[in-house]
């Protein structure tokens, strides 16, 4: 796919002169992409001879990035809680990549009934042609699990797009309320389509705000035979106490995912916004390689009252991702550290080995941003991608917005 893009536009991109973050420092280098890849780094690198027709980047003065890879987006649109007025869109490949997002993972959320898992992989398809990298996880919040070949194990080792299960709810009153026991099975037929794929067939956690946590499924994991590097949560800044929870899960294996979302501005009192919520779970002795931040985007930001009953929902951006990068950043973290959360570390922990990292070989997924972290050129397949005109890319314009407002009231129009 990446050669046929190519082929379509320019063969050959020299990005010269920037400060690159690989995601670690690699100082100023340039940066050779050839058919989609990157071919080479170093410094004051040559242009290839004809017949390849090099375009230039002049990035001196800038950081060059890898694209951000955001593992946890609802690209069919979340939400439905509400019933069907209350179903967030679907994402676009302008969205995604105006958000600075060149690789996406794709799931259902609490919707598993009235969207299907081969409309997700449509969806996938569709972006991936359009220019986006995407994959999706097989299942939604319920167990037993949705499927696309009617066999959890099948899904993964069968359909090349498919990472792992998920996101399966827990801790949640939308949630199935299966035993935490069933929570483990469904994991270890996760690990079998995995290994049979050479996947990491990962069990995708969607954790809510009850109190029981991690608690359960904790336990039901140290009485397995599975490893805790099989379970993969998600949201574990919604409260500081499961954070702090979450902390002593990653320290016996687990990989975490910290929501960008989630933050008391966007409709969680009681959230941990990630430039604190990373900071925390590193002092807490958390392995920087199991840690990632994703966006939640295009997922339904729902508020229920006292009754269970949804009075107000929202839509969440793919922005706040890119923004939680630097906010982090702000406060204090390395670049390099925050940004391997959403490049290097989920492509690492999915199984999606030329993403995420600026490295001979690796797919041409850059972004050129200024010193103040805005971003200014975004490289994707070793094509630049113009903000300005959409349909150069797309061959078609947008039907809709590109962001969404985070929040809108219930009853109103929302999307």
């Amino acid at each position: 796919m990446a050669d046929l893009r190519a082929a379509r536009g320019v063969p050959c991109l020299l990005v010269r002169g920037g400060t690159v973050f690989a995601p670690e420092p690699l100082g100023r280098v340039d940066i050779l992409c050839v058919f989609g890849r990157i071919a080479a780094l170093g410094p004051d690198l040559a242009q290839p001879p004809p017949p390849f027709a090099c375009e230039v980047v002049d990035a001196r003065g800038r950081y060059v990035l890898p694209g951000l890879v955001d593992g946890h987006v609802h690209i069919l649109g979340g939400g439905g809680e509400g019933g069907p007025a209350t179903r967030a869109p679907e994402v676009t490949a302008t969205a995604l990549l105006s958000a600075g997002v060149t690789t996406v993972v794709g799931l259902l959320g609490f919707d598993g009934v009235m969207r299907s898992l081969a409309s997700l992989l449509a969806k996938a398809r569709a972006l991936a042609a359009e220019g986006v990298a995407a994959w999706i996880y097989t299942g939604s919040y319920q167990i037993p699990p949705a499927t696309i070949t009617g066999d959890v194990e099948r899904d993964i080792a069968l359909v090349g797009e498919v990472v792992g299960v998920g996101e399966v709810a827990i801790a949640d009153a939308r949630a199935s309320q299966a035993d935490p026991a069933d929570v483990v099975r469904l994991a270890a037929r996760a690990r079998i389509g995995g290994l049979l794929a050479g996947k990491p067939g990962l069990l995708h956690l969607h954790v809510g705000d009850a109190p029981s946590g991690l608690r359960r499924l904790r336990a039901a994991v140290a009485a397995s035979d599975l490893p805790a590097a099989q379970f993969y949560p998600t949201h574990v800044n919604r409260r500081r106490p499961l954070l702090h929870e979450a902390a002593a899960f990653a320290r016996e294996g687990a990989p975490l995912d910290v929501t960008a979302a989630c933050r008391p501005e966007l409709g969680e009192p009681e959230a941990v916004p990630p430039e604190e919520a990373l900071p925390l779970l590193l002092r807490e002795g958390v392995d920087p390689a199991r840690l990632t931040l994703s966006s939640d985007g295009n997922g339904s930001l729902p508020v229920f009252d006292a009754a269970g009953r949804v009075v107000e929902v929202g839509v969440g951006s793919l922005r706040v991702l890119w923004e939680s990068l630097q906010k982090a950043v702000r406060a204090g973290l390395p670049l390099a550290t925050a940004l391997a959360f959403a490049t290097r570390n989920p492509a690492r922990i999915l199984g999606l080995p030329r993403k995420g990292a600026i490295e001979p070989g690796a797919d041409a997924d850059l972004l050129v941003v200024s010193p103040e972290l805005e971003i200014e050129r975004v490289v994707v397949a070793g094509r630049i991608w113009d903000p300005a005109a959409p349909q150069a890319w797309e061959e078609r314009p947008e039907a809709r917005p590109a962001i969404r407002s985070a929040r809108a009231p219930f009853g109103q129009t929302a999307w």
